[in-house]
Formats: C-alpha cells, structure tokens, sequence
C-alpha cells in the first residue's frame, strides 16, 4: 500500500483549489469583457468632440508624458479636456485654446514647442550629442589607428604568399 506524505496531499488540494479559482476569474473576465463597450463622446457635439480630440492629438499629457492629451485616461488629462471643451463652446478658435494651455501648464504641454530662447536645448540636443558622439569616435579610431602595428612576414608567410599569387597568375591566360 503505498500512501502518500499528508503534507502532498495538501499541496495537491491546495494545487486544485487554485487552478478552479484561475478558472472561475478567468470566466468572470470574459463575462465582463463581452458587455464592454466603447465609451460614449463626452461632447453632445460630434463635431466639436472630433475638433477637441484632433486638437488633444497634439498637447501632451501632463502627468503620462508619452501620451497624447487625447490618449490618455489620467484625471488631469480629463480635466484638461473638459477645459478645452468649455472653451470650444465659448466659441473659441483652437488657437485660443492652445494659448490658454501654454500660458496655464507652459511650452511643455505642446508635443511641437516653438523655437525660443528657452527651447533652443531641447531643439539643438539631438543635434549636439551627435556631434560629441562623432568626435568622440574620431578620436577614438584615431588613437586606434596609432596603435596598429604592421607586422613583417616571415619567409614562410611570404613564400606561401608567392605560391598563392603564382597560382593565381598561372590560372588567369594572358
């Protein structure tokens, strides 16, 4: 009779126990997942909400910062469209609530600040760190270069050489 240890018989149950509760979660989500809809627009005007979110597409998150205003779910991001929504009912040209961004939440709000004194960093960066980067690499291979040693052939490394060069000749016809 071969019986095993109480304590694997526990770890078994304990085994199935989580393996039907995996299962059961695993139903819930799908249940919920097929009443999932698509949120309504927030804007009783299509067009407006289209306006705003076109508008959103090219204002950055605050908070996320690699999201578009228009991407993203943070509660700031709500609020800031909620703002721009209220304004476009004002009659306000996107440009006024573009200005009304930047002057609340500064250039950064913008995914496209404008070249200004105090972006002129951000724009020239890219351009600057290309420019260390490929000094530094001439400099390093320059100091590489200095280091490279030819070494002579010897007389047996020079007679195969001859031989493979003579081959080659007497391969080609003139």
């Amino acid at each position: 009779m071969n019986m095993a240890p109480a304590g694997h018989r526990m770890l078994e149950r304990a085994n199935l126990i989580m393996r039907m509760l995996f299962a059961v979660a695993l139903l819930v989500m799908v249940q919920v997942a097929a009443f999932a809809r698509e949120a309504a627009p927030a804007a009783d005007d299509p067009a407006l909400e289209e306006r705003l979110m076109t508008l959103a597409a090219g204002l950055r998150c605050l908070v996320c910062q690699n999201q578009t205003l228009a991407e993203s779910q943070a509660d700031l991001a709500v609020d800031m469209r909620n703002e721009m929504r209220k304004q476009m009912r004002r009659g306000a040209s996107d440009q006024d609530v573009i200005d009304f961004l930047v002057a609340r939440y500064g250039d950064f709000v913008l995914y496209r600040p404008p070249l200004k004194a105090t972006t002129l960093l951000l724009w020239s960066g890219p351009a600057i760190l290309l420019l260390i980067g490929l000094a530094f690499m001439a400099r390093s291979l320059g100091r590489r270069r200095g280091h490279i040693v030819e070494a002579p052939l010897t007389e047996t490394e020079r007679a195969r050489a001859q031989a493979l060069l003579g081959a080659d000749s007497e391969a080609e016809p003139s």
